[in-house]
């Protein structure tokens, strides 16, 4: 049911009460049997014991004994069309992995992506993400609305969505890896971005969408794309999004190519500032992580996909000692096959303390990174991404009282280091879009079956084109 306004105007309300709420606000709040009210779309109250007596309007309550409260997940980096081709190239890493999938990935059209949109948001959302990214740079040409198709999706599924519209400019004949057929000439990607930004951009604060601007990487773009991206979106106030220092390869790239390495390639293009955030960031020495805390530049780290392709490990410890904005991402699932992100809170815990010792990361920072973290990489931290009163209301109860869990007495360990918790309520934008650990906005099984429908008949097509 959701809070939509009272006969009277007057904003209804739910309340969720009786579990542990760990706000992730400035402090690390947290109670051990709290509250928070939602008032139509945004959190009106959060502490400790029962809601406040005396609400109006009250459409909903929900005993939270045996969860906890938490805000909704913030995914900061993701590729919904390789929800169609999950499970290949399995033992290979990052450039033949690319190699091998290309030519497949430039047969994509609008209803695949659209398919693939639907999987990659339902498994996502059915996880407890809230803010979902995309960054979508394959164009083949006569290929129909790309961008459209999933922004369609992250519509109809009540998703909180934040797509950047990518694009390639370098093709093989120029030294890039994507065939020539898939990428678009600099002028043709500049202009498109820019109308995919007039035509879909809502920079307001309860927005459902934000658009950014996103060449692929240093490999598969010219240095005039990346600059005049840049001017793009600072002329059209969006922010920027890019892969960076992903491998040691692309490291030897940009030095025999440009003369330097990725952060200072980047910088001299425009493209360090609190309006960028980058995926991965492996490779980066302590000069490199200084630059992105000098100047704000976030990372999206994806802790799964880098160990999947055999990247390495990103410095997230250092990063955050330095004051670098860091959330976390899913990465395309044609690298992280499973498509979620709340798995991804215990891989990064794990993969750090294997990297930097016992005391590299905890559960709470972990939590942060899915939460708050993410939501400032975003640049929605004002908006999103803790409890407290005012901000939007994406939040989701995690039921931590079965089998998996029930005998953890730290609620936050039991979600960071437990098996995936289920998702027993999740709200965006003070509407329920998981109930009982089901999509209430879509149905399931339809998205499976049409994206497999999809993925078998780009395989087809692939295979006959060659």
């Amino acid at each position: 049911m959701a809070a939509s306004p009272a006969p009277d105007g007057a904003p209804t309300r739910v309340v969720i009460e009786n579990c542990a709420v760990a706000t992730v606000d400035a402090h690390d709040t947290e109670h051990a049997s709290g509250h928070v009210v939602v008032a139509g779309n945004r959190i009106e109250s959060v502490g400790p014991g029962a809601a406040p007596e005396g609400l109006t309007n009250v459409v909903r309550r929900v005993d939270g004994t045996g969860h906890l409260l938490t805000p909704g997940l913030v995914n900061t980096h993701h590729h919904f069309y390789q929800w169609l081709t999950r499970g290949l190239a399995q033992d290979a890493n990052l450039f033949d992995w690319l190699v091998a999938l290309y030519p497949t990935w430039s047969r994509i059209d609008e209803d695949m992506v659209y398919a693939a949109a639907r999987g990659s948001l339902a498994m996502m959302v059915r996880g407890g993400v809230t803010t979902a990214m995309d960054h979508h740079y394959v164009f083949p040409r006569g290929a129909g609305d790309l961008l459209g198709a999933e922004i369609r999706a992250a519509r109809e599924m009540g998703v909180r969505f934040s797509p950047t519209r990518g694009s390639m400019d370098r093709g093989k004949s120029a030294g890039g890896l994507p065939p020539d057929f898939a990428v678009e000439t600099t002028e043709a990607a500049l202009l498109a971005t820019e109308e995919a930004i007039d035509t879909h951009h809502d920079a307001g604060f309860d927005s459902m969408l934000r658009v950014g601007v996103a060449p692929c990487s240093p490999f598969s773009v010219s240095t005039e794309l990346l600059r005049e991206a840049a001017a793009l979106a600072r002329r059209k106030g969006v922010r920027l999004h890019t892969h960076g220092s992903e491998t040691v390869e692309e490291e030897q790239f940009c030095k025999e190519l440009f003369g330097m390495g990725p952060t200072d390639y980047f910088e001299s293009t425009g493209w360090l500032g609190d309006d960028v955030w980058m995926a991965h960031c492996v490779h980066m020495n302590d000069t490199d992580i200084e630059a992105f805390a000098r100047t704000g530049t976030g990372v999206a780290h994806c802790p799964s996909s880098n160990a999947r392709l055999a990247a390495g490990t990103a410095r997230v410890p250092d990063m955050l000692k330095a004051g670098v904005p860091v959330g976390l991402g899913v990465d395309g699932t044609a690298s992280n096959e499973s498509g979620e992100l709340h798995t991804e809170l215990r891989n990064a815990l794990l993969v750090h303390r294997l990297a930097g010792g016992e005391g590299a990361l905890n559960v709470r920072q972990a939590l942060r990174l899915g939460t708050h973290g993410g939501a400032r990489v975003l640049g929605r931290a004002d908006e999103t991404g803790s409890l407290e009163p005012g901000k939007l209301a994406d939040l989701v109860l995690w039921k931590l009282d079965g089998l998996g869990h029930s005998t953890i007495a730290d609620p936050v360990a039991a979600l960071v280091l437990g098996a995936a918790a289920p998702v027993t309520l999740s709200l965006i934008n003070g509407k329920p879009v998981v109930e009982d650990g089901r999509l209430v906005t879509a149905d399931e099984d339809t998205i499976a079956r049409e994206a497999r429908r999809e993925a078998r008949r780009l395989a087809r097509i692939a295979r006959r084109l060659g």
